[in-house]
């Protein structure tokens, strides 16, 4: 039995010893009786008009379950920030593999080969692929403009500095797009029937979302909709909103046959269907002083959204605030849009939109310093943010910051100016492989922007069985990043307790609080702050009964909740989010505290570039990171 003080050890993880002997149940190790597999057809289009639909003579149609946007009961939409997107589209086509039929039948590989059997017959329109083009306007795709969203972010007066500037420095980098790849591709199974309702088992990190979602495409409330979380191989962001989607369709085929569906995508469709990091286009402008130190910074961050909204606003929101970075400059404007194209949708993707600003920003600042005359290093030394600085959002930095000691120790730990010089000479000589490497820094804010975790107002409940036991319950998902094992060890620190008795709901939404989406650095910030909070709620509830004094053992824990439930019956403590105190956002000039704590890191990479395959290899990697208390060091 692990003993009490388990903050900061390296305790085993929760769910470990079912992922390593089997016992862990993915969701297509599940099956129910009756169970039959769903498919989707998708369009091969990006953009066009509906003709017909055509199903090929030699399918056993009779056997199958077929549904359209006619079979929906509710509003056809997927419901988020903004409710776009269809979940089947009905008369038009907004990208290519966008959702048109679903089909169900007991045989998986017949289901397989009906798919290939059916045609979406569409009259093409003209479609807008790139940024460049949606930018231009060659064809209006969404809205007035094809803008999803933009913000203007701005600190001091940028345009009286630059005919005072030492140095003026113009830059402009683009991302592309990127796949999560998680292990585990998407999946669910659905049972539903007008009775009782939904119920849908799936790999997911955002319960409550797939239960929003649902509940508008049935309009049924939200008792009648119950989403479980199965062990998840893997999110990276890439199930935060996705999973709605395919949730819906397995739903309206489980509706509409009345037996328990199976939808799960091969690797395929998982990539070529779902959302992905956004790509961007960013441009700097820059004015430096002669010695060096930032004067303005002048910043255009635009990212492609693909066919609907789903979360470009937020994920634009993290990338606009975090494309000024780590660096100290009086005077900040940043202007940014997220974009529509015909595109499948992006979405949630780690980092949310600031990788791709704060990659433009670090390689613009590696421009900055060659144009002043000073190394990388030295020019991030002299602008680094240190506490009673303000961000680009005017955020006083009230921590004690020292990014230039974590630079230093990165540096030294890759060996950077031996093997950039080596690197160099091996260059010169071995041109087929080349060899580099490069450093990063920056800030990441954990948790929701601004009043973002306010709007949530996200709830745990703790509970206490008869036994002494502690049941954490709350809809925070295991994606395999440890939020099982760290929730416990901060409930069983809290309460004085052995790891061991800790135990974690699995998320379902009839039997859990909204605890908030599994995103976002908040976690362990925010939910873990929650437990422990319900943690102390529930102990002084035992104190104040009676049962439980200072100093005790967890024997004597295990006596008073016997005696507590015996008395007073079930014994539970909730705990609500409220923003620290100090803590001002004004979301109409975006300005303020805009989280409340930031980790700051040091990256150095080193690399190897095949000149003929363009391999890339990632020969070392040195990462710093000051982020506080660390609840588990592993």
């Amino acid at each position: 039995m692990l003993r009490r003080g388990v903050i900061g050890q390296p305790v085993p993880r929760k769910e470990g010893r079912d992922k390593v002997t089997g016992r862990a149940q993915y969701v297509d190790d599940l099956t129910f009786p009756g169970l039959i597999h769903g498919v989707t057809v998708r369009s091969e289009i990006p953009r066009g008009k509906i003709v017909r639909v055509e199903f090929a003579p030699d399918i056993p149609w009779s056997e199958f379950i077929i549904v359209t946007a006619a079979d929906i009961p509710g509003r056809n939409a997927v419901s988020l920030i903004i409710d776009d997107q269809p979940c089947l589209a009905d008369q038009g086509i907004n990208h290519a593999e966008e959702p048109v039929v679903l089909l169900a039948h007991p045989d998986k590989y017949l289901a397989e080969r009906a798919r290939q059997a059916v045609r979406i017959i569409v009259e093409p329109l003209p479609a807008v692929i790139t940024l460049d083009e949606s930018m231009a306007e060659t064809q209006i795709v969404w809205g007035k403009d094809n803008t999803f969203k933009s913000y203007l972010l701005k600190k001091g007066d940028v345009d009286r500095v630059w005919s005072t500037a030492g140095y003026i420095v113009e830059g402009e980098y683009e991302t592309g797009g990127q796949e999560q790849l998680y292990i585990e591709n998407n999946g669910v199974i659905a049972i539903a029937n007008a009775r009782e309702g939904l119920t849908v088992w799936g790999s997911m990190q955002c319960p409550y979302y797939v239960q929003k979602a649902l509940m508008t495409i049935f309009d049924l409330p939200p008792q009648k909709v119950r989403i479980i979380q199965t062990e998840t191989g893997g999110g990276f962001g890439g199930k935060e909103e996705y999973p709605s989607m395919i949730a819906a369709h397995a739903a309206l085929l489980a509706w509409k046959s009345g037996k328990p569906v199976k939808l799960i995508y091969d690797r395929a469709e998982d990539m070529a269907a779902t959302t992905k990091r956004h790509p961007s286009k960013t441009h700097h402008r820059t004015a430096v002083s002669k010695d060096g130190k930032l004067l303005a910074m002048d910043i255009d961050f635009v990212i492609d959204g693909g066919a609907y909204a789903t979360l470009s606003a937020v994920v634009l929101s993290r990338g606009t605030i975090h494309a000024a970075g780590p660096y100290s400059c009086p005077n900040v404007r940043i202007r940014s849009r997220a974009m529509a194209t015909n595109t499948p949708p992006k979405g949630a993707f780690r980092g949310f939109g600031a990788p791709q600003s704060i990659f433009a920003l670090e390689r613009h600042m590696n421009r900055v310093a060659a144009a002043v005359g000073l190394s990388p290093e030295e020019f991030r030394r002299r602008n680094f943010l240190r506490g009673g600085d303000t961000t680009a959002t005017s955020q006083v930095i009230r921590d004690i910051v020292d990014l230039a000691a974590l630079l230093d120790r990165a540096l030294e730990l890759s060996s950077y100016h031996d093997k950039k010089q080596k690197f160099a000479e091996h260059n010169r000589t071995s041109p087929e492989v080349r060899k580099g490497i490069g450093f990063a820094t920056f800030m990441h804010g954990a948790g929701f922007t601004g009043s973002g975790e306010q709007y949530l107002k996200s709830t745990v409940a703790v509970e206490a069985t008869k036994e002494g036991r502690i049941r954490v319950l709350v809809a925070s998902t295991e994606i395999g990043q440890g939020t099982q094992t760290i929730l416990s060890q901060i409930a069983a620190d809290t309460l004085g307790l052995d790891y061991d008795d800790i135990q974690i709901a699995q998320p379902d939404t009839a039997n859990v609080p909204n605890s908030g989406p599994t995103v976002a650095s908040r976690t362990c910030m925010i939910v873990g702050k929650l437990v422990e909070s319900a943690c102390i709620a529930l102990k002084q509830s035992l104190v104040h009964s009676g049962f439980l004094f200072t100093g005790y053992t967890p024997t004597e824990f295990a006596t008073a909740c016997a005696a507590y439930t015996a008395k007073f019956g079930a014994l539970r403590s909730f705990s609500e989010y409220e923003p620290p105190p100090g803590v001002q956002w004004d979301d109409e000039r975006y300005q303020g505290d805009a989280y409340g704590a930031f980790a700051w890191a040091a990256y150095v990479a080193e690399v190897s570039v095949d000149m003929t395959t363009y391999e890339i290899r990632v020969d070392d990697f040195v990462a710093l990171q000051e982020v506080g208390r660390v609840i588990h060091p592993v």
